[in-house]
């Protein structure tokens, strides 16, 4: 499709436009309960065209790549309703260099991903073959171009690459669920050790172990983070800030965490689960840092908040979504935390998380999957346990932060540490 042609269009009746084309081509297995479920393939047109006319904005989307005439009549009727705008079309700008597309993952076939899928069932069942195996694997090849109406045009190709594998353990009433996955841009993935680290979440569960209510110290996996990134993604992002609803609005340039932890959204790591060079606005994507030795350096901006509060588009584009995620090491060893800790808790997914008061930092989360500390050791499984605390709290009460870092997939995706905090609200059923 040509962009240039629908922005011909949209600039007869409107004063500018972009358009962002996104093109997917998928390939997917997926085995659940010990066999076989799906093994499909599908292809998608995304389509969004924003126009600005008499100062206000108007959105259309479409699926359907020749549905020009459709996709510009329907944001031109969209600006009646649009609200006003606070920003102008940018002109072409340089975009970084990031590398996005693995062309060694386009051979991989789903005779081949079958296979994959399979061996690494395989591997959790000779281990224990009581448990009902899952994993699932998936292909997709990606291209975004971008063009607006003051001469900026972009294009970049992208692959992405899935692969997980779990199951559950079901045991009268109790049913234990434990996975691993990895997502990233390239091929280079080892499935054996994807099954590896499933299977270790099913051998620290073997047992389960009572529980005390009370405060305790908490370990937060890499994955288990996601309970104290939650509130900081949200207190981060611009449009909360303009509108005076994040309790970080006037806190820039002020210590907000402990000093040993920094925070930043790196768009430009190579193969990065998502990287890329511009976003879905046309701005290109740079390094944002975001807590720098506990203090509060930056918000996550699109065009619109940008304007609306007077400061720059960071290239997280219309959602404000961080990209890669990157929390700097620390120095101490992973089984080292674990030695220092007489009695405590180690979180790794949860149960409704996102509820209580997120945005003020407030969580009172299920541990879906949590293990007990004793001793300085895991001693096994935690069952009906909540977590509650103030995230912006706990951020400032890190004890330690691992020198072992690991890439997490999921809405906050990025390449996390394990976290000690001091003292956590654990509560046992």
């Amino acid at each position: 499709m040509n962009l240039e042609q629908i922005i011909e269009k949209a600039i007869q009746r409107a004063q500018s436009a972009q358009v962002m084309l996104t093109t997917h081509e998928k390939s997917e297995v997926r085995f659940e309960n010990d066999r076989l479920k799906s093994a499909e393939s599908s292809q998608r047109t995304d389509i969004q065209l924003k126009v600005i006319k008499d100062g206000k904005l108007g959105v259309s989307h479409t699926t359907d790549p020749g549905d020009v005439d459709g996709v510009v009549s329907r944001a031109l009727e969209a600006v009646e309703f649009g609200s006003p705008v606070h920003f102008d079309i940018s002109p072409a700008r340089p975009i970084p260099e990031v590398k996005t597309y693995d062309p060694a993952l386009l051979p991989l076939s789903k005779p081949e991903m079958i296979q994959l899928g399979q061996g690494m069932m395989e591997m959790i069942k000779a281990y224990n073959p009581e448990i009902l195996a899952s994993s699932g694997l998936g292909k997709t090849i990606l291209k975004e171009e971008y063009a607006n109406s003051s001469g900026a045009a972009y294009s970049t190709d992208h692959t992405n690459f899935y692969v997980g594998a779990g199951g559950q353990l079901v045991r009268g009433t109790d049913i234990l669920s434990a996975g691993h996955g990895l997502d990233q841009k390239k091929r280079q993935v080892d499935t054996e050790d994807v099954a590896t680290r499933a299977i270790e979440y099913f051998r620290l569960a073997e047992r389960t172990a009572p529980l005390q209510t009370g405060e305790m110290p908490v370990i937060f996996t890499p994955s288990g983070l996601i309970a104290l990134l939650l509130s900081l993604g949200l207190g981060l992002d611009g449009k909360q800030v303009f509108l005076g609803a994040s309790p970080l609005s006037d806190k820039l340039g002020q210590v907000i965490a402990d000093p040993r932890f920094t925070l930043m959204d790196d768009p430009l790591i190579d193969y990065g689960p998502n990287s890329s060079a511009f976003d879905d606005e046309g701005t290109p994507r740079q390094v944002t840092p975001l807590v720098e030795k506990g203090v509060l350096r930056n918000f996550i901006y699109d065009l619109d908040t940008a304007g609306r509060a007077g400061a720059r588009p960071t290239g997280h584009g219309t959602y404000r979504q961080p990209t890669n995620l990157v929390i700097s090491p620390g120095e101490t060893p992973y089984a080292e935390m674990l030695r220092g800790v007489k009695q405590g808790l180690l979180v790794h997914e949860y149960l409704g998380l996102g509820q209580g008061n997120p945005i003020n930092g407030e969580f009172s989360v299920n541990v879906f999957l949590g293990y007990k500390i004793e001793n300085g050791e895991i001693v096994g499984r935690v069952k009906d346990v909540m977590l509650a605390g103030n995230a912006y709290q706990a951020l400032k009460d890190i004890v330690t932060i691992s020198q072992e870092r690991e890439w997490v997939s999921g809405w906050m995706s990025g390449l996390m540490p394990y976290v000690q905090v001091g003292k956590l609200s654990a509560v046992a059923k």
